[in-house]
């Protein structure tokens, strides 16, 4: 295999942003675990007001069953000496009675709503809970990851002496950027997505609730948090794909690509993407099929981004000995003769390519877009 040399600068700069993408992962499930705990106080308030209403409402039935016993052997007495009561009187006894025992039917149906929201209420603060503690575990494994990123990867660039070294250990922190990813996005689908979800059942529960009793403005407010938890979501799920889209262990590099490149056109609406495959659909050794991804992935989002295209095309051709990949878009393009220093998305989409043993080609003129050629070798 040809060595090539990867320049310490460069792995610095992959470090740096391995350690603001993991800082922002760790702010983001920290904002979720403080949601949930802000949840968890609201639900837990709530809980105790809705236990107090209903030792009030238990002391108050009791009270009324009694009323009702004693209105009835009173309407018992009217009947049985009818004629020794005025209309008045008979007329009296009949209402109070069957008025104390409405009220005590409002009563039992009150204490039934409230002891099916208890019930409710403490099963999702058992669900939260649980979340809150996923949450925490999570942060506290990637305040391992970072304090290993701050410290010992700091000196790595002092390290290595060979090629060899700078090749091994170029490969060894994209393996371990994309466990991190994969080990992330596991972690976040099962927890804050799941979380999410509940989230909006809870407040359809509470649109029920509000409408039965009918206050509008309360109402329109629970709408309006049903749009933005579903929002949250969207995102989070969004976050995840980016991460690491599990479809690609499971499925392999074509379909997962036609699956991203097509969510990819949906988010951004106003640009069409075509994806062509045009030779075999077949697996490909995982590192193969990472490092494709991320490097189509990278192009895809500069167009995007960067060249502000309306069309992308992607084209792969996968043979029995080479991978053939073309990424062309009608942007607004750069001059290739005008040597500028790489941004980092670029940098690491030639030290992809360098582990592979492939080449990678950029072919840009202003204003009429820009064509990546990536070809890769297959070694059996």
């Amino acid at each position: 295999m040809k060595l090539k040399q990867v320049n310490t600068k460069s792995i610095d700069e992959i470090r740096e942003e391995m350690i603001d993408r993991v800082t922002s992962s760790k702010s983001d499930i920290f904002r979720i675990g403080e949601q949930c705990r802000q949840d968890y106080e609201s639900m837990t308030t709530e809980l105790r007001n809705i236990k107090e209403m209903m030792v009030n409402l238990i002391e108050e039935g009791n009270q009324l069953e009694d009323q009702v016993h004693q209105a009835r052997l009173m309407l018992s007495e009217v009947s049985m000496n009818f004629k020794h009561y005025t209309e008045e009187e008979v007329r009296e006894a009949y209402e109070k009675a069957h008025q104390l025992q409405m009220d005590l039917s409002i009563n039992w149906q009150y204490k039934k709503q409230l002891l099916e929201k208890r019930d409710d209420l403490e099963r999702r603060l058992i669900g939260l809970d649980d979340t809150i503690d996923r949450a925490d575990q999570l942060i506290s494994q990637i305040s391992v990851v970072m304090n290993y990123l701050t410290s010992d990867l700091k000196q790595v660039g002092e390290v290595i002496e060979t090629a060899k070294a700078k090749q091994d250990f170029g490969l060894k922190i994209i393996e371990a950027q994309e466990e991190e990813r994969k080990r992330l996005s596991r972690e976040i689908h099962d927890g804050p997505a799941q979380m999410l979800a509940n989230v909006i059942m809870r407040s359809d529960l509470i649109e029920r609730v509000y409408k039965d009793k009918g206050p509008d403005e309360a109402f329109a407010e629970v709408h309006s948090y049903k749009k933005m938890v579903r929002a949250a979501l969207y995102e989070v799920r969004r976050i995840i794909y980016d991460l690491r889209p599990m479809a690609l262990d499971d499925l392999g590099l074509v379909p997962t690509l036609r699956k991203y490149l097509q969510t990819i056109e949906e988010y951004h609406n106003h640009s069409r993407i075509v994806f062509m495959n045009i030779g075999l659909e077949r697996r490909l050794p995982t590192k193969y099929e990472v490092a494709l991804f991320r490097m189509i992935q990278e192009s895809v989002q500069n167009a995007l981004k960067h060249a502000n295209a309306c069309e992308i095309k992607v084209r792969l051709e996968i043979t029995d000995s080479s991978i053939t990949v073309l990424i062309k878009d009608n942007g607004v393009g750069f001059d290739t003769s005008i040597k500028k220093p790489e941004s980092f998305g670029m940098i690491g989409m030639r030290e992809r390519v360098d582990l592979l043993e492939g080449e990678i080609t950029y072919d840009s003129k202003i204003g009429k877009g820009t064509s990546v050629l990536i070809r890769v070798p297959l070694i059996n």
